[in-house]
């Protein structure tokens, strides 16, 4: 349990430091190229799910934040119950990664809007006293991480898309959304030992 609690304490100390680096030091839109042409910190916000996607509009925002924190709670309790069973450490590790991933996400999502002011056309304050730019339930995910590696045209030849512009990566993300894919691809890379354990688990 130790180690499950290393990791998330890590991933949130890291992902909220950054947040809040780039929240009171860039105005939205504004980037910073890191190498090249192919990483940039962009800073952008999203009312919504990870890689910028979104959920219905303010209402779908707050249940989609509630069911994040119903996962979270869930999430909590199986690490719990692995850690209690010895499972593989390696699971527990990919599974703490998830919890921590969305952990950071709803922080932004509930709190940041009291906190912050807005960061349109300036840098934003913290806790400033006429107050943030919205209500708790209300805040934006703050995204920063944009890798535009590959950009260009699709051939004429190609077939629905032809000649249109395509860009690979596309999506703004930040370190709470790195730690779920890093978790979720950890888990499909070993999930043949890492299921054969919950079914040992199981007989126990």
């Amino acid at each position: 349990m130790k180690k499950a609690l290393l990791v998330v304490f890590s991933v949130l100390l890291i992902d909220q430091t950054v947040k809040f680096w780039v929240k009171l030091s860039m105005q939205l839109g504004e980037e910073i190229p890191v190498l090249g042409k192919w990483f940039y910190i962009h800073f952008t916000e999203n009312y919504g799910m990870a890689f910028g996607m979104q959920f219905g509009g303010e209402w779908g925002k707050i249940v989609l934040t509630l069911l994040r924190i119903l996962a979270c709670c869930a999430i909590a309790w199986f690490i719990y119950y692995l850690s209690k069973k010895k499972a593989p450490t390696g699971f527990i590790v990919s599974v703490s990664l998830i919890l921590a991933g969305a952990m950071g996400n709803i922080i932004d999502s509930v709190f940041y809007g009291v906190l912050f002011s807005d960061s349109m056309f300036q840098v934003a304050s913290f806790m400033p006293a006429e107050g943030g730019y919205a209500t708790f339930w209300h805040g934006r995910v703050v995204d920063m991480f944009y890798f535009p590696i590959i950009e260009g045209h699709f051939p004429q030849w190609f077939p629905i898309w032809k000649g249109e512009e395509f860009l690979f990566f596309r999506p703004v993300f930040n370190v709470a959304d790195s730690s779920i894919t890093i978790g979720v691809a950890l888990i499909i890379l070993f999930q043949k030992k890492y299921l054969k354990s919950l079914q040992e688990i199981k007989k126990d």
